[in-house]
């Protein structure tokens, strides 16, 4: 019965939504993920892109011996209904780097991206890849600054990253090549591969120096109009952590800091295909107790599928999120508790055909990485009660998902029924 109420919930919505989502539609066919409206969609369908961060794969990848690792995860990611990856394309400088200086690439290391895409294939993995880091870890936005300076550039911070021309000359040339790079394993080139579901221009970019929000705008602006210039298949997003700026000043009592980014005019960027948010508040709460981290938790999603739906009419993707065992007093249940805030206020908004597109929880290990452990880890294989919880929520997102399906192919059934009759009639 459970199944039918939610069936008929879904038609309703579905027959009211019609025509909001008739129009904006980007092309859908050929496996890659699009937008229609508030909703991610391929070939057609609606898709929900539940899945986990391993910023580690291309790192553990290029060094063949331990690719064993990469199967392991996305089996087990795969095996408990997970969808989507996320993960670095850069790592910049220093030990094992892709990139060791400007323009000059480590082919073992770009070798190990080429693995994770085509083993994310292998298990039906979508993959979103970030191009930089705003922070010192893989090299970031500091390395690129110091190239700068040891090439004459006068620099007084590392955010003129996002001014300076030599740097993101740098930047951009990183882009073209990783956009164009041949796998060397499926022999396709990334910007013309569907695995790859969408590009983060950085990870979490973060302009302190203005707080004003502009440089981060115009940089923006200027990246996406260039990734899509190279590459129009795939999706692209900026990577942002959802903090609200200028434009929504009703909106900033939610901020945990003013980093010099706009949730909603950075999101509005054309160019821009869906929104994100991130979501720490074991971190940016962390003299709060449990309850009112929650409570937080809440509003925050809250007001960023709100304001997604109705403001930017973009999908929604909560991108990162988890709870640390390295918290003071931590326990299991707590992880539990804020697992499940965040796949219920998405389900909530999914199955009544809202902007929530999807959640990716920080982060999926497998065995044998105990150096990698940050805190935030999830092994899949320990069965642990925040496992289950991942599976359900795949479960979940995966009926909506026939659900809506199914509306589509009876809509079809009834056209092409009405059709025949129109000819007969004739």
């Amino acid at each position: 019965m459970k199944h039918l109420g939610l069936l008929a919930a879904l038609l309703a919505i579905l027959f009211v939504q019609q025509s909001s989502l008739s129009g904006s539609v980007k092309a859908a066919g050929n496996g890659f993920i699009k937008t229609r409206g508030i909703h991610f969609m391929i070939n057609g369908y609606t898709f929900y892109a539940n899945g986990f961060n391993a910023y580690w794969l291309m790192y553990v990848a290029s060094d063949p011996s331990q690719r064993y690792k990469v199967s392991e995860a996305f089996r087990g990611a795969s095996s408990h209904g997970l969808t989507v990856a996320r993960t670095w394309a850069f790592s910049d400088g220093g030990y094992r780097a892709l990139q060791y200086a400007p323009g000059s690439y480590n082919e073992d290391v770009f070798k190990g991206l080429d693995f994770v895409i085509a083993e994310a294939r292998k298990y039906g993995l979508k993959v979103i890849l970030s191009l930089a880091n705003n922070y010192e870890s893989f090299g970031g936005k500091k390395q690129y600054v110091d190239w700068a300076r040891g090439k004459g550039q006068y620099l007084t911070s590392d955010d003129d990253f996002f001014r300076n021309s030599l740097v993101k000359g740098f930047y951009k040339n990183h882009v073209k090549t990783v956009l164009n790079r041949r796998n060397t394993f499926t022999g396709v080139v990334y910007k013309n591969d569907p695995t790859i579901m969408a590009w983060e221009l950085m990870n979490e970019p973060r302009c302190t120096s203005d707080p004003s929000g502009k440089t981060i705008q115009s940089w923006i602006m200027e990246m996406a109009y260039y990734v899509k210039s190279i590459d129009n298949n795939h999706l692209l997003e900026a990577g942002l952590e959802g903090f609200y700026g200028g434009t929504s000043p009703q909106r900033t009592h939610l901020n945990a800091f003013n980093i010099g980014t706009d949730f909603i005019a950075n999101n509005q960027i054309p160019t821009i295909d869906f929104a994100t948010t991130h979501s720490y508040p074991d971190q940016w709460m962390s003299s709060s107790d449990d309850q009112s981290q929650l409570a937080f938790l809440r509003n925050w999603l809250n007001a960023h599928i709100e304001d997604s739906q109705y403001i930017l009419k973009k999908p929604l993707l909560i991108a990162e999120f988890g709870k640390s065992w390295k918290d003071p007093g931590f326990n299991p249940t707590q992880r539990d508790a804020l697992y499940r805030t965040v796949y219920y206020t998405i389900y909530s908004s999914a199955k009544r055909g809202g902007a929530a597109a999807g959640g990716l929880f920080w982060q999926l290990l497998t065995d044998g990485m105990d150096n990698f452990r940050d805190g935030y880890e999830i092994l899949l294989s320990q069965r642990t009660s925040t496992a289950n919880l991942i599976s359900q929520q795949c479960h979940k997102l995966s009926q909506i998902r026939r659900i809506f399906a199914r509306m589509k192919n009876l809509g079809r059934l009834r056209r092409a029924k009405a059709n025949r009759g129109k000819q007969i009639g004739n």
